[in-house]
């Protein structure tokens, strides 16, 4: 057996124990690898090995493809919706053999190549010196990028030693147009910090990050919206009665954000073991905080995990608790997901918030209904994995009704 034919064969078998792992069905468990041994063919023929293949060899590999399969058949779809027919096995065996797909393609430009130095030194400092979460690096590195991109040619060496606050308006004028003034503030700060990573290191002649000024944004001047008692029980009440694997997952996420006012990270991030059976305890560790808290693993979200548990978690080597049903059977990326479990739920249960429809008009609501109870301020603080009371202070403006009937310690220089 010839050495590329062996090396093809283990790559697909790679290729099927991954689909078999990952729940795909039989007619995935050929389609793909069919699709994968053209890719190899491909580059055995073009002299390229799979490890070596880039954004730019797929697309020539494609539109070969799709040539020869407007020889055979007369009607075919446009080439960007054609191509979808490979896009999945071929990312798939990609991001087998790469680790994560796309692989960036060298540097096109000695200039190109200077900006991305620059950026990946500047999340070097953000991970180990500031220690910031990769979900807060990714978006300032975003920015960084799309800022040097802006500046174009001027930002080569010499460019940003003369970086003027002229640039820098033109820059915030073109990004943040049409943005609310939260999402412009947003990416005032992200900007600021990055020219004071040029600054910090010799980059810009001088520190500009105090001439980029962005909206005010005065503390608590939001407003959350949360969801009213009854209708919190009206969306649990119908989701209760959807019995499929989808129903039993999505209500035992609906009981955990009603019942402890989790985050939608927090949720999505839950592992097996962090649910203690035998004590009843939650153990819930806090995105936002880098803190976790143990609670009393009540009876009702407790029967709702276990049901989705037993009932329709599907098989997997993953720890987390939730997963998609659909294959691939994998956890969920980030907490945004549940938007769309929530809206869903929400509009099938007739009910309509007069704003957010997402996972945290429960966080609001259960912060409320705490408040109703005469709870604590310090108690919710816990309940809700807040680190200070200022924090906390935040959902008093959810209840100011209420707060005139009942007495709360509120941290000094806070009034409802």
């Amino acid at each position: 057996m010839s050495a590329p034919l062996s090396t093809h064969d283990g790559l697909i078998e790679k290729l099927l124990a991954h689909l078999r792992a990952e729940g795909y069905s039989l007619r995935i468990q050929q389609w793909y690898p069919a699709r994968v041994r053209q890719l190899l063919n491909y580059c055995d023929h073009n002299g390229l090995s799979i490890e070596t293949v880039r954004s730019g060899d797929v697309t020539r590999f494609l539109r070969g493809q799709y040539r020869l399969s407007r020889k055979r058949y007369s009607k075919l779809p446009p080439f960007q919706k054609w191509r979808q027919r490979y896009t999945g096995a071929i990312n798939m065996i990609l991001r087998l053999v790469h680790g994560a797909w796309p692989v960036p393609d060298p540097p096109s430009t000695e200039l190109e190549g200077f900006h991305r130095d620059i950026v990946e030194d500047y999340d070097t400092w953000l991970r180990e010196l500031r220690g910031l979460h990769p979900l807060t690096r990714a978006k300032r590195t975003k920015h960084a990028s799309q800022f040097l991109t802006s500046v174009g040619q001027r930002a080569d060496q010499q460019g940003l030693k003369d970086l003027s606050v002229r640039e820098l308006d033109a820059y915030l004028k073109q990004c943040c147009d049409g943005l609310r003034r939260g999402s412009i503030e947003d990416r005032t700060v992200c900007l600021r910090d990055f020219l004071r990573h040029l600054w910090r290191t010799g980059r810009t002649a001088i520190d500009l990050a105090g001439t980029v000024i962005g909206p005010r944004i005065y503390e608590h001047e939001g407003i959350p919206v949360a969801l009213r008692t009854e209708e919190v029980r009206r969306v649990l009440e119908v989701t209760r009665k959807d019995l499929s694997p989808v129903g039993l997952r999505d209500y035992a996420i609906l009981i955990l954000l009603s019942t402890y006012g989790l985050r939608a990270a927090e949720v999505v991030n839950l592992r097996l073991e962090d649910i203690d059976w035998r004590r009843d305890v939650l153990r819930v560790h806090h995105t936002k905080t880098g803190t976790y808290s143990e609670l009393p693993l009540l009876r009702e979200p407790g029967e709702a995990v276990l049901r989705y548990v037993e009932k329709a978690r599907p098989p997997s080597v993953h720890r987390e608790v939730f997963l998609r049903i659909l294959a691939p059977h994998r956890p969920f990326k980030n907490g945004s997901i549940l938007n769309c479990i929530t809206s869903a739920r929400l509009r099938a249960a007739g009910v309509t918030p007069q704003g957010r429809k997402g996972p945290h008009a429960f966080r609001h609501a259960r912060a409320v209904s705490l408040l109703r109870s005469g709870v604590p301020l310090n108690i919710i603080g816990d309940v809700l994995g807040h680190t200070s009371a200022v924090a906390t202070a935040e959902y008093l403006k959810l209840a100011t009704e209420d707060l005139r009937t009942i007495g709360l310690d509120l941290p000094g220089g806070i009034s409802p």
